[in-house]
């Protein structure tokens, strides 16, 4: 006995003003990229001999974003990773890694979450990668950094932000 194809659930579609179709809020990557990379490892061969301990690591990250037009924005997200150990550099890695997004259907009061929390929350798994594998390169094991809760980082510079606003 042949079996019916499931239905599938009907999507509602909106017209844009050139005719084209669309179905609700729309995120799309437009391009991304390496926009800075930089990684010092300024006491080579010293920093790369064993060690009983485990350097300590410091890691920054920063979300930036620059409107390209009414629905376009390049986010910048930026990683640092310092490794010390005994006030010895081992390693200083930063990186800049954007992308162009166009978002659009997305209620105004939602946009700001979207594009610092939703964009760089894409462009993640593509910076981690970098910065492991240029650490890897330059000698040390690769860095992972653990996931990053960008809606935790968005609420955050929210809070700084609103006595700002007030004042």
């Amino acid at each position: 006995m042949a079996k019916k194809p499931a239905a599938k659930p009907k999507k509602e579609e909106t017209s844009s003003a050139n005719g084209a179709e669309q179905t609700g809020p729309m995120l799309s990557v437009l391009a991304q990229y390496i926009k800075d990379l930089s990684f010092e490892n300024p006491t080579a061969p010293n920093s790369l001999r064993p060690r009983e301990k485990a350097p300590e690591i410091k890691i920054n990250v920063n979300v930036g974003a620059n409107p390209l037009s009414e629905t376009d924005f390049e986010v910048e997200l930026k990683l640092e990773a310092k490794a010390e150990d005994e006030n010895e550099v081992m390693f200083n890695a930063e990186l800049v890694y954007a992308g162009v997004f166009r978002i659009q259907g997305i209620p105004e009061e939602s946009m700001g979450a979207a594009v610092l929390i939703e964009c760089p929350r894409l462009l993640f798994p593509f910076a981690r990668q970098i910065i492991a594998d240029s650490t890897r390169n330059g000698g040390f094991p690769p860095l992972l950094i653990d996931p990053i809760d960008f809606a935790q980082l968005y609420q955050a510079r929210m809070q700084e932000e609103a006595p700002k606003a007030t004042s």
